[in-house]
């Protein structure tokens, strides 16, 4: 992205006093490799921060108006707000989120002194399921904490985002995609705990091949899909457990563990989806140690098994989707390929060998083209870094 657009852009926006310039900062969008609805069962997720993401320009203010305008929705204008009411409005549409993180974070004791006037501009293709809200919400609060100093440290704005997500929007989420985000490492993936949050970075060795991101263009909105369905529906299966096995999560069980207590269990998509949260979580463990002895064949082959369970088992991925990964598993030069993301639509990821990229994006796209009727898009992703000022 241009930068200098950007700056000449907040210009014409927010006339300014000479020499008073906003300051410049990036947030990633993310991917899951593997890990999926395993986040909020208290499980192990293996995220990356990606190269797509969302830049923002800001500059405080004398007032206590804060002032939000994005070049992604130039037909909403600017969207104000005061730091004297900071509740969720639905007319205030995508800085609800924004509103959200500088609610939580003067929660934390951080006062705001004044406003500030801000410029959004993303790349991440919206409702793709690549998480540009999370995206928005670590940007905004690594923006406030910067501009005024605040010294939180990037787990304290990683649990705001997260509270944004379920007490401001409404959405169940767990932490996954705010902590990819805020604690994104070039070259490498994270494995996190989602239950004490304990992580390991994972260097990924994909010198000779590509990530390669698949979106559906079936958008995909959290809060009205089926997402928290699946969440109450582990809640129970959970509950009938725990009348014999003394644990807190689904992700404390072990394969040995499930497959002994499942009988509790006793309506079938209860178990189902149990299932996917247990044998999820071990692959995602057993990815890892794929990783480590530089076997990236088998990582790809419990990339592929994690398709098959969030299909059979978690019933999250739909024709869109399982028509895209399908596709993607009978092309040359593929090590693995899955749904990433919440499901219903948005994106899957295939990783492929760099010299076949041209072709396995061609012969996907016709196959995807021919069966649903639409155009299916592809981006060549990059792990970068998680959130932060632009020097």
């Amino acid at each position: 992205m241009n930068l200098h657009f950007l700056f000449d852009t907040f210009r014409d926006i927010y006339p300014q006093k000479e020499g008073d310039d906003p300051k410049a900062f990036f947030s990633p969008g993310r991917i899951n490799l593997i890990g999926e609805h395993t986040d909020y069962n208290g499980g192990h997720v293996f995220p990356t921060a990606i190269t797509y993401g969302t830049y923002g320009l800001a500059r405080k203010r004398s007032d206590r108006l804060v002032r939000m305008f994005s070049m992604n929705f130039e037909e909403k204008g600017i969207i104000e707000f005061t730091l004297d009411d900071l509740n969720y409005k639905t007319q205030h549409d995508w800085v609800n989120y924004s509103k959200g993180m500088i609610r939580f974070i003067q929660e934390l004791g951080k006062e705001l002194p004044c406003g500030l006037d801000v410029l959004i501009y993303g790349n991440i293709p919206n409702g793709a399921g690549l998480s540009s809200s999370a995206s928005l919400e670590m940007l905004t609060g690594v923006m406030v904490n910067e501009l005024y100093g605040f010294q939180l440290d990037m787990l304290d704005i990683v649990k705001a985002g997260k509270r944004v997500e379920n007490e401001f929007i409404g959405v169940k989420s767990g932490i996954m995609d705010q902590f990819a985000i805020g604690m994104g490492k070039d070259n490498c993936g994270i494995l996190l705990n989602c239950n004490t949050l304990k992580y390991e970075y994972a260097p990924l060795p994909l010198s000779e091949y590509k990530i390669i991101i698949m979106n559906t263009n079936k958008r995909r909105v959290l809060s009205d899909s089926k997402y928290n369905t699946r969440r109450s529906e582990c809640e129970e299966a959970l509950k009938l457990i725990q009348q014999e096995c003394k644990v807190q999560s689904l992700g404390e069980i072990t394969e040995e563990e499930f497959e002994a207590y499942k009988y509790l269990i006793d309506n079938d998509v209860l178990q189902k989806r149990a299932r996917h949260a247990v044998y999820e979580n071990q692959r995602t463990l057993n990815a890892l140690q794929a990783l480590k002895n530089d076997d990236l064949k088998g990582f790809g082959r419990l990339m592929n098994a994690s398709h098959v369970s969030l299909r059979d088992d978690y019933e999250v991925t739909g024709i869109e989707l399982d028509s895209l990964v399908e596709a993607a598993w009978k092309q040359e030069g593929v090590v693995g390929a899955r749904m990433t993301g919440a499901g219903f639509g948005g994106c899957a990821i295939a990783i492929v060998k760099e010299e076949m990229v041209e072709k396995f994006i061609f012969e996907v796209g016709k196959e995807y083209q021919a069966k649903i009727g639409y155009q299916a898009t592809f981006y060549a992703a990059s792990i970068g870094n998680g959130t932060k000022a632009i020097e």
